[in-house]
């Protein structure tokens, strides 16, 4: 899931807008991309160059789901905690992935390849159960699809697009 522009293309579109500050939430994901997750020294970074304070960046640091503050594993699943998804079976889904990767929601494998992280509704709500995987959505989940899934992640180093499984 990236921001697509480099740190530097980006700066040049900052200085050349008449308002910068329209600009933190794109400044935030490219300083993620290039050190996987938001440091305290991006958080300055980005501070300098939109005109903002880091308290104001820091804020809507937090406001975002998508924007880490800690590091992350290589593949972040985010598995649907939302209403829908719950009486479809996410709870069992849930107790598949911290069973399969040893670690439980909130946290992040040792060798650093997955975290397991809740989202409040992915809008999947008609394919309920779900999860995202590095942007890639998956609905209408099974125990058996998520093992599939996870294979495949670590087969292919990258998730499988939605109709490779």
């Amino acid at each position: 899931m990236g921001w697509g522009k480099s740190w530097d293309e980006l700066k040049k579109l900052v200085e050349a807008s008449e308002h910068p500050r329209e600009y933190v939430v794109d400044a935030m994901f490219a300083l993620q991309e290039q050190y996987g997750y938001l440091t305290d020294e991006a958080v300055e970074e980005v501070a300098s160059l939109v005109g903002m304070s880091p308290l104001e960046v820091e804020e809507l640091a937090s406001f975002y789901d998508f924007i880490y503050r800690r590091p992350i594993g290589k593949f972040v699943i985010r598995i649907c905690d939302g209403l829908v998804c719950s009486t479809e079976g996410g709870e069992e889904l849930l107790a598949e992935l911290e069973n399969l990767l040893g670690i439980k929601l909130g946290e992040t494998t040792r060798d650093g390849l997955f975290s397991l992280l809740p989202v409040c509704c992915i809008g999947f709500c008609d394919m309920a159960p779900a999860m995202v995987v590095n942007g890639e959505v998956y609905g209408r989940l099974t125990p058996e699809k998520i093992r599939g899934i996870i294979e495949k992640i670590l087969l292919q180093g990258k998730p499988p697009k939605l109709l490779d499984w």
